[in-house]
């Protein structure tokens, strides 16, 4: 939601989707992995919950980190101009941070399997769960990306965005760090 908000600030929201796209495959694909038994795996290989867990956290500083050091590229937007971001480098943006995200495997892991019907046929319950997902976060993102755009306009005095830029940055480093502690 905060590289929604933050995309959406510094390249609008159309450009956004392009990063929402990504971002609903990755969270489709971890959703019917759990479903289809991701749950089962990471009980009985607790490491590779961890390992997911310290790569999503690594990969969130990372991106906190580029976010400090971007000295104002975003800052561009304030001035009428778009960023010129790659369309795929968006949606791999969006596709990482959905399969990274070890809080969005438990999520699924511990959500879904209860779910699904071992007397029912499993594709149309999957395809109705991943289904309600694939909306609700789709809606959750636009409203987070809108909210930015939005932001955008009290940000487009002075030095507002690199500041923007930094505070968003320092919070994702933050999250990093305490999912790879946590």
């Amino acid at each position: 939601m905060t590289l929604a908000m933050t995309l959406g600030m510094s390249i609008g929201l159309r450009r956004t989707f392009w990063m929402m796209l990504g971002e609903l495959i990755g969270i489709a694909l971890v959703a019917i992995s759990a479903a289809l038994g991701a749950a089962s795996i990471m009980l009985n290989y607790p490491h590779l919950f961890i390992a997911l867990k310290w790569l999503g956290g690594i990969y969130l500083i990372y991106i906190g980190i580029n976010m400090w050091r971007a000295k104002g590229k975003m800052a561009l937007a304030t001035h009428n101009q778009v960023p010129d971001v790659n369309n795929r480098v968006l949606m791999s943006q969006g596709f990482i941070t959905a399969i990274a995200n070890p809080k969005g495997w438990a999520f699924m892991i511990s959500l879904l399997p209860p779910f699904i019907h071992d007397n029912a046929p499993v594709t149309p319950q999957l395809i109705a769960l991943v289904g309600i997902i694939m909306i609700t976060e789709f809606v959750s993102m636009t409203i987070y990306a809108s909210g930015g755009k939005s932001l955008k306009l009290f940000l487009s005095r002075g030095d507002n965005v690199k500041w923007m830029n930094r505070l968003a940055g320092t919070l994702m480093i933050a999250v990093g760090v305490w999912l790879a502690l946590d």
